[in-house]
């Protein structure tokens, strides 16, 4: 009697990588607590880490954009106008660096059993929410110290971050592939971040682009992420630019569902190339 053979491959359909994906939840689960705990493991001051960066990086960009520059803050305070930035800007970073990186990081793990690869930079992403939870409570200080105030907007922020996860897991899910092929693109994903952070409205209101380039402007969608932000945490004051937002958008969720496309599809040849 021949023996049976079990072959296991990755899903081949969209149709089903949700329903894998909630079967395989418990394994998510644990590598999401691993990365958190591996992220402040050893490290002296912890999880205040995820304060000071964008804390650090809203005063260099007061003072350069703010007083020297001095570029227009809509009426807002420019550390509050900079800070609601910042929030959405690191998530966007520290999900990308992580989620690139990723299946370089397990290769141990992919090479020994079958799961939904899927999950390894998706998991890179609840670091990156531990940390803006964290720098939230810092904004609401800001907020009381300067006296602003949110309104009824400020029940859309799960959308908006919803938005920016999408962003992020979008362009991981391809760097993440690609960089188990293309070895380069280590490199490229610290550029890409340092120049995204300079083509973004963050040390900056986007009201000071032009109204003729404010839709071609949007073609990056972090630039509907942050105005969302923005616009959502500051109040009547904050206002958005609709036609550049409802494109952000698109983008942000057609770039997640070319990113899951692109993984699922060399999804079956990563344990070899790896």
């Amino acid at each position: 009697m021949q023996p049976q053979t079990i072959v296991i491959e990755p899903t081949k359909t969209a149709q089903h990588v949700w329903q894998e994906l909630w079967q395989y939840r418990e394994l998510f689960f644990f590598l999401a607590w691993r990365d958190i705990l591996v992220q402040y493991k050893q490290t002296v001051i912890g999880l205040a880490w995820s304060v000071l960066r964008p804390l650090l990086t809203m005063i260099v960009f007061t003072v350069v954009f703010g007083k020297i520059a001095k570029l227009p803050s809509g009426g807002l305070p420019y550390p509050l106008l900079v800070y609601a930035a910042m929030l959405p800007w690191h998530f966007f970073s520290n999900t990308l660096s992580e989620s690139s990186n990723s299946l370089i990081a397990n290769t141990n793990l992919i090479s020994k059993v079958y799961f939904p690869r899927l999950i390894i930079p998706t998991t890179a992403m609840v670091v990156s929410l531990v940390d803006i939870a964290i720098s939230g409570v810092l904004f609401c200080g800001l907020m009381l110290w300067y006296g602003v105030a949110p309104d009824a907007k400020i029940l859309l922020l799960p959308f908006l971050l919803l938005l920016a996860m999408l962003t992020a897991l979008g362009v991981g899910y391809w760097i993440s592939a690609l960089n188990v092929k293309y070895r380069d693109f280590r490199y490229v994903v610290p550029f890409l971040v340092q120049f995204g952070l300079y083509v973004s409205p963050v040390g900056f209101s986007s009201d000071v682009v032009p109204q003729r380039w404010r839709l071609l402007y949007s073609l990056n969608p972090m630039v509907g992420v942050i105005d969302g932000f923005r616009w959502a945490l500051l109040g009547k004051t904050a206002q958005i630019y609709w036609p550049g937002f409802a494109l952000s958008v698109s983008l942000a969720l057609g770039m997640f569902a070319l990113g899951i496309w692109y993984f699922m599809k060399t999804e079956r040849l990563l344990a070899d190339v790896i």
